[in-house]
């Protein structure tokens, strides 16, 4: 009776311990073995010591350091351990520590070898639900990390249509691929799409380090050949075994022309208006990560009013058992110089429609417009905005072919407008500020909105925005209880147009 007694209560103990979140699991576990404390403490990234992640009881190890002490020393041999009233087993994943189970028994007791057969086997669920909290917990860190790294809108560039589109490939909510727009300070716009090669948090961290570097290395040259090697260089020193293929462009501030260079990456579509579409002809280097002091060229495009370009990752028209060469010839039919929007729209519908894509897409179209259009920016009324708000007239001044001396004062003179709002406007609550540039029967007219009201500048020598405006052109200002509004307007010069 006693052999049959003993094994129903190992049958029982086994059920006991079958499934169930981790929290679950360790109250189980303690109350099976009649202990004070269940307690799971994981090892470090460092792989130098366990922290205590999860217990159920009361645990006074917190921090335990590999190869010391009791639960230290289980971590080292990868062996179970009974030190009186104490009994710890590895967690192990394919052989590789993962951290340790610990029971304490609340007065002193012996345990037995069934109580660490036990515990054994409970380590094999408790290594189960710690890998699940750890995947979920992976997700939740990546998908924040995903959103934060995309941008969350593209930015309002005068006679530039911009659209984009973002789908993780398989069942994961994120990965490595990834598209970026950003001026730079002379008034160039940085234009990028790249794709790690791996999936799930590893390669969005690495996508978030070398979108971060590209970033950097983009100040410092506008030669995009020089930024990949840059970027290459940072990647085989810090990101050894990784690989990505990245290709960055960046338009001149009259967008005539589109610098590009390839680490890897497809070439770009290229759509006229009026005419089929066609791949950007330019050289394909060695992707980033792949060769050592890979030698990387540059490729200057003419990009004439009405042009759009379309930049894409393999996901999008790759394809098991199937040549590549016909996803390429799909997106090829779709592509059309027309909204930035509905060639992003089709060409999902037509490539991806409603499955779910084997590879993560990123989509990244724009178009040139075929006139100067008015500029719109709104931001926020805070100094920072300044730099942006300058850098984006600066653009619309070089599109509309106004450069010059007269260039120069219409900058000055809408930027003093924009500085008064965001110094006199508002209070501490903030607000925003609103500029306009447009052409209109041969002058230019620009208009500068707040919807805060007026405080007198502060200390001295200041108050001289408004006449510096006016050695700039005609200017007209409307102060009321829903805000100010400044229009400034310049008549166009025959020198001042490029």
């Amino acid at each position: 009776m006693a052999t049959t007694a003993s094994a129903d209560d190992k049958l029982s103990r086994i059920r006991s311990v079958s499934d169930g979140a981790l929290d679950e699991l360790l109250s189980r576990i303690r109350l099976s073995l009649d202990a004070e404390t269940a307690a799971v403490l994981l090892l470090e990234p460092g792989g130098r010591e366990l922290l205590a992640t999860a217990s159920d009881g009361t645990d006074r190890e917190a921090r335990v350091r590999l190869g010391e002490g009791f639960l230290g020393r289980i971590a080292a041999t990868r062996q179970p351990g009974v030190l009186g009233s104490r009994v710890g087993v590895p967690l192990l994943v394919d052989g590789e520590l993962l951290g340790v189970l610990h029971v304490s028994g609340g007065v002193p007791r012996q345990y037995t070898e069934d109580d660490v057969e036990f515990l054994q086997l409970a380590a094999d669920r408790v290594t189960l639900a710690v890998h699940a909290r750890q995947v979920q917990a992976a997700r939740a860190a990546a998908t924040a990390l995903q959103h934060s790294l995309l941008p969350a809108r593209l930015p309002d560039v005068p006679s530039l249509d911009f659209a984009a589109r973002y789908v993780p490939g398989g069942l994961s909510n994120f990965a490595g691929d990834w598209y970026d727009v950003f001026p730079l300070p002379n008034g160039w716009l940085g234009i990028v799409i790249g794709d790690v090669v791996g999936h799930d948090l590893p390669a969005a961290v690495v996508m978030g380090r070398l979108r971060s570097a590209l970033r950097a290395y983009s100040l410092e040259t506008t030669n995009p050949a020089d930024v990949l090697t840059r970027l290459d260089r940072k990647a085989q020193h810090f990101e050894p075994g990784m690989m990505a293929t990245v290709l960055y462009g960046t338009l001149e501030p009259n967008f005539d022309r589109l610098n590009l260079s390839s680490a890897g990456h497809l070439a770009p579509m290229l759509a006229r208006s009026g005419g089929q579409a066609d791949f950007a002809d330019l050289t394909i280097d060695p992707p980033i990560g792949a060769v050592r002091d890979a030698r990387r060229h540059s490729v200057s495009i003419e990009l004439p009013p009405g042009m759009l370009v379309c930049l894409y990752t393999d996901g999008l028209v790759e394809r098991r058992r199937k040549p590549i060469d016909e996803g390429l010839e799909q997106l090829r039919s779709t592509v059309t110089a027309r909204s930035a929007e509905d060639v992003c729209a089709v060409a999902m519908a037509t490539l991806i429609g409603d499955s779910v894509p084997e590879d993560d897409v990123a989509l990244l179209v724009f178009r040139r417009g075929d006139d100067v259009g008015p500029l719109e920016v709104r931001r926020p009324a805070v100094p920072e905005a300044l730099k942006d708000i300058r850098s984006a007239m600066r653009r619309w001044l070089s599109s509309a072919e106004i450069g010059g001396d007269m260039a120069a004062d219409l900058v000055l003179a809408a930027g003093e407008a924009c500085t008064n709002a965001v110094e006199h406007a508002y209070g501490p609550a903030g607000g925003e500020v609103y500029l306009r540039m447009e052409l209109n029967d041969g002058e230019v007219v620009i208009t500068v909105r707040d919807n805060g009201r007026w405080r007198s500048p502060r200390g001295r020598n200041r108050g001289r925005g408004l006449t510096l405006m006016r050695e700039c052109g005609e200017v007209e200002v409307d102060r009321g209880d829903d805000g100010t509004s400044v229009i400034i307007r310049r008549r166009l010069e025959p020198e001042a147009t490029l």
